[in-house]
């Protein structure tokens, strides 16, 4: 009996003790990240068009875990897609620069955009995909800078020796500018650079948009869409004839990444 008294003592003891072990065993805790972990997040970006492309910043406000307002700007070169670069020419006096037959302006391109964001799926895991789509709207200036090229102009009537001349597309020179044996090379950038005109006009974006690690304090973003600008006349870049005509409404593809922080503040 006494032995048995003994045995039920220790067994408990031992039942006890396990039981100890249980409740002091920590647990592992999976923290829900979900809701607003960052208030803002900035990024810079680089676009690329089907006829151009763009740098910018991107400064966003975010909401709620799936919705987040944003502002930004980008500055980008804007071609038309029927450019073309001829090969330079192999004349002695060749500047050696590529150039655009016909093309008589450069277009520079000045967006400013308001827009949202919003994600179809919670951001439920630390460096998970997000998937969602974003909208934005706002001004589209084209900076119309002329477009020099370095035309040969024979010295004397018959002779073998030229002049060369930077010139810009005029009704004067027209023979001559169109004249592909006659350019020389594209001039330097910067010429024409103090004759730029302006032409306003407005723009607006949609695209699918995919966040890489959407808690992470690193911004990495890649997003594909379709965008419209509409200037308030043609932008005149290329030549016209009655079959070659410039637009004023341009609509292309896009792809663009974005590179930045977000921040709690």
């Amino acid at each position: 009996m006494l032995r048995l008294l003994l045995f039920l003592i220790t067994l408990t003891n031992i039942t006890i003790s396990l039981s100890g072990q249980r409740v002091l065993q920590p647990k592992l805790i999976e923290f829900d990240t979900k809701g607003v972990v960052f208030k803002n997040e900035q990024a810079f970006t680089f676009r690329l068009y089907e006829n151009g492309w763009s740098f910018g910043y991107y400064q966003g406000e975010i909401i709620s875990y799936d919705k987040t307002k944003y502002y930004s700007i980008e500055l980008g070169h804007l071609r038309d897609i029927r450019e073309r670069k001829q090969s330079k020419s192999f004349s002695p006096i060749s500047t050696g620069n590529a150039f655009v037959l016909g093309k008589i302006n450069h277009a520079v391109n000045i967006r400013g955009s308001l827009g949202r964001k919003r994600y179809l799926s919670e951001k439920a895991k630390r460096r998970g995909l997000a998937v969602g789509y974003s909208y934005e709207f706002g001004p589209s200036i084209a900076l119309m800078k002329p477009y020099y090229l370095s035309l040969s102009y024979p010295t004397e009537v018959g002779g073998l020796t030229f002049e060369i001349r930077n010139e810009k597309f005029s009704e004067e020179n027209k023979a001559v500018f169109l004249d592909r044996s006659r350019i020389q090379g594209a001039s330097g950038y910067f010429n024409g650079i103090g004759e730029i005109s302006v032409i306003p006009g407005v723009q607006a974006k949609a695209a699918a948009h995919f966040a890489l690690g959407a808690f992470d304090r690193y911004m990495k973003t890649v997003e594909a869409g379709v965008q419209v600008d509409v200037f308030t006349k043609r932008l005149p870049i290329l030549y016209e004839t009655e079959n070659n005509t410039n637009s004023a409404i341009f609509v292309k593809l896009f792809a663009v990444v974005q590179f930045g922080l977000r921040k709690t503040k």
